[in-house]
């Protein structure tokens, strides 16, 4: 389990004297530093670093870094709200110390996610880790749930030797293809060896759908260590790559055309450890909470899309007939429904029945796209929202009145179109609270603009290897 209280100035003593332990147990395996990671508005991954000796002092007093990060652009340029992308100000880096793990792919390096809190010691109102926390224990307190969470993480592999700024993808076998298989096998299998030294439980790993393009599947855990985890995941894919003379992009959409990368969401609600998605009186035998929770994360997929699909590379991935659930909807299994309900095998839904979003990719802070879909779910229940009629096969097929009938909607096209439903939805605002909202809408807005005129293929281009 992560640690689920906010860090404090000083450091808690059993946290520093832990510290100073694992700094001697890190130097003894050759750790010489650790790297400090955290996730901004933008979805890039930010760090600092330190050598591993000043751990006690990383969790005493923490790590300085600039909250005008929380304003970057995916290209490093800076927009402001009111009160964020100012230089004035710093904030304090604190490391997860339940998180901290060895990197194998990265011999002489640790790494641990951080909080960030002022240097007065209060929560930094724009950190996505800290917010999606906050939404976890509040829906504990005030909901008696738990959650369990997974993020299925799809990359495109492609030849370190390109020429720069290209992708020239690293296999050239069918999707899903034992000969891509084969032609990354050493590649693939020290991942697997990594996950396994890292605690990382997979379940799959295997060929996808687009031209170089693989996927890992890793077990459920609390929200806040699940995107932690995701994080984890990529560096370690990254880091690996580059040892094997490969390059990775988990960008939305690698190329102009074909499919792009996702980042599905995997949700599950419990309750004194029972599955809510299972064993219930609604349909597929999800509970009537848990039946709840899934129509409200449905009914705020327009403006959810602003925080799971970021970039204005994300639209280029969501197209109809693409499997990218670009229509309001959801049906058992039916992988075009923006809303997938997984009833698991027979005999194993207890543990493993649980509720996919679809509309989401490697672009998304995975902090900030957890909360607000948990937030969508609990409005849900506590509305009282009934799911619409189940789709079944390709929702594109739908006339406009069977479609209307049905509550089938597209989902905005276009990344100012996301922001107008995002602005106009007050549950997510609610949640965010007005700085991170406020952070959220600007980022967005500034993303938009820095595309602006740009057609497809350049679209890719710019976000190519950014996240």
């Amino acid at each position: 389990m992560t640690t689920l209280a906010d860090p404090v100035p000083g450091g808690r003593p059993e946290e520093r004297h832990r510290a100073v332990g694992l700094s001697a147990d890190l130097a003894a395996r050759d750790v010489h530093g650790i790297v400090l990671a955290y996730v901004d508005t933008a979805g890039v991954c930010r760090v600092k670093t330190v050598p591993t000796a000043r751990l006690e002092a990383a969790v005493s007093r923490g790590v300085g870094m600039s909250p005008v990060f929380d304003t970057f652009l995916a290209d490093d340029s800076v927009v402001t709200t009111d009160v964020l992308g100012s230089p004035d100000g710093d904030l304090r880096l604190y490391p997860d110390l339940d998180q901290l793990v060895v990197l194998s792919g990265q011999p002489g390096w640790a790494w641990a996610p951080v909080d960030r809190i002022t240097q007065e010691g209060a929560r930094h109102p724009g950190c996505a880790r800290t917010f999606l926390r906050r939404i976890v224990t509040e829906a504990s307190e005030r909901h008696g749930l738990a959650f369990k969470a997974a993020i299925e993480i799809e990359w495109a592999v492609g030849l370190g030797s390109a020429p720069a700024g290209e992708f020239v993808p690293a296999v050239s076998g069918p999707a899903y293809g034992a000969t891509r298989q084969v032609e990354l096998s050493d590649y693939t299998a020290d991942l697997l060896a990594a996950f396994a030294a890292q605690d990382v439980a997979v379940e799959q790993l295997h060929p996808e759908y687009a031209a170089g393009q693989f996927e890992v599947s890793v077990g459920a855990l609390d929200p806040v260590a699940a995107a932690d985890r995701s994080v984890l995941v990529r560096q370690t894919i990254r880091a690996l790559a580059q040892r094997h003379g490969l390059r990775v992009s988990f960008a939305p959409a690698v190329s102009a055309e074909g499919v792009g990368n996702g980042g599905h969401l995997h949700l599950s609600c419990w309750r004194a450890g029972r599955n809510l998605h299972a064993g219930g009186e609604r349909r597929y035998g999800m509970t009537p909470q848990a039946e709840s929770f899934a129509a409200g994360v449905l009914a705020r997929l327009p403006a959810l899309t602003a925080v799971t699909a970021p970039s204005p590379a994300s639209y280029l991935r969501l197209k109809p007939s693409q499997w990218a659930g670009v229509f309001t909807g959801w049906g058992r299994e039916t992988r075009e429904a923006a809303l997938r309900l997984v009833t698991g095998t027979a005999g194993h839904g207890a543990q493993d029945a649980n509720m996919e979003v679809k509309p989401v990719d490697l672009a998304a802070n995975p902090y900030l796209a957890l909360g607000c879909v948990i937030a969508a779910g609990l409005d849900g229940i506590g509305s009282h929202r009934d799911l619409p009629k189940e789709i079944t096969g390709d929702p594109a097929r739908y006339g406009a009145d069977e479609a209307a009938a049905l509550g089938v909607r597209r989902l905005p096209c276009s990344l100012p179109q996301a922001v107008e439903e995002f602005r106009a939805d007050p549950v997510l605002r609610a949640a965010l609270g007005p700085v991170l909202a406020d952070a959220v809408t600007a980022v967005r807005l500034g993303e938009a603009a820095a595309a602006r005129g740009l057609d497809d293929a350049r679209v890719a281009a710019a976000y190519r290897w950014v996240y």
